[in-house]
């Protein structure tokens, strides 16, 4: 059973006996002194797709739901959605765009790595390794000497992702982006 101070992303708990996966974490430190520490975390029902807000003390216990994870790589994308395989026994598995709305920006086609939640043999979320490798299909041109500033332009990718990158990046150059920030890391 994890502690709300121990949740990450991507973790299915139970909450009000129902199957939410975790979303976002947001770290309260209140500064009274003897107060505890607070941790807002917004949960998503792995089922119906309703968003829940929680607010938990950090030694707040919660239940772990018992789902399948099978590593997969992603294959292509279509009009029922997103559909995923596995590399042990090529299952396929297809999730719908609005299941994956922040993370359909980073998949790239042929990415390995993916962490699929299987409740009940169905695929209902998705988490994306650290990093990911994407090539920029739009950006200004180079400016040759530009390492020594920290100056950034934008720069964009085939999956409509736009992030700031560094001025000496150019265009078609693969670089590795970080998916739980969405920034640059480096080339890769």
């Amino acid at each position: 059973m994890p502690k709300a101070s121990d949740l990450k992303r991507g973790i299915v708990v139970e909450v009000n006996d129902q199957p939410y996966s975790v979303k976002e974490i947001e770290v309260r430190n209140p500064s009274s002194r003897g107060a505890s520490t607070l941790y807002k975390i917004r949960f998503n029902h792995l089922k119906t797709k309703q968003k829940l807000d929680e607010t938990l003390k950090g030694d707040d216990f919660l239940k772990e739901v018992d789902c399948e994870k099978k590593v997969l790589q992603f294959s292509y994308k279509d009009d029922d959605g997103y559909t995923f395989m596995s590399l042990e026994d090529y299952e396929q598995y297809t999730i719908n765009a609005e299941d994956i709305e922040d993370e359909k920006l980073y998949l790239a086609e042929g990415l390995e790595g993916v962490v699929a939640i299987l409740l009940e043999g169905t695929l209902v979320a998705i988490e994306l390794p650290a990093a990911v490798a994407m090539e920029i299909t739009d950006t200004a041109p180079g400016i040759k000497g530009a390492s020594a500033t920290a100056r950034t332009k934008p720069a964009l990718f085939a999956t409509g992702l736009e992030i700031q990158v560094p001025e000496y990046v150019e265009l078609g150059e693969i670089i590795k982006v970080n998916t739980v920030s969405g920034k640059f890391m480096s080339r890769a």
